[in-house]
């Protein structure tokens, strides 16, 4: 049902095949300076990625002002004050683990929900 992640032992080992399988077919590895980055000018290639498309009349937005009206008043309706201390509602927290990208657990923290 579930699949095991694999080890860090496993991912390394899988990427160390890769890179000579690599370097065997004829491939070469440059060296860069630190610091150095593969963006142009200071910025992601257009290219690739994200692309930011000019905003069109269809995807601007239209107000609704009695639409947004019409479900302010419901919630309005809907929610009720209490006047007692106890009737407030209890938040559920629970404990969530946090994962490096090996797989590797972190750290566990507690979150509201």
């Amino acid at each position: 049902m579930f699949e095991r992640r694999p080890s860090k032992a496993e991912i390394r080992s899988r990427l160390q095949s890769e890179v000579e399988a690599f370097l065997k077919k004829g491939g070469q590895i440059q060296k860069v300076q630190m610091g150095e980055t593969g963006l142009v000018d200071g910025r992601y290639p257009l290219g690739r990625g994200y692309i930011e498309r000019p905003k069109t009349a269809a995807t601007e937005r239209t107000p609704v002002p009695e639409l947004l009206a019409a479900i302010d008043s419901r919630r309005s309706k809907s929610r009720k004050p209490s006047s007692s201390r106890g009737s407030q509602t209890r938040r559920s927290v629970k404990q969530k683990t946090l994962y490096d990208d090996f797989g590797e657990p972190v750290r566990k923290v507690w979150i509201e929900e």
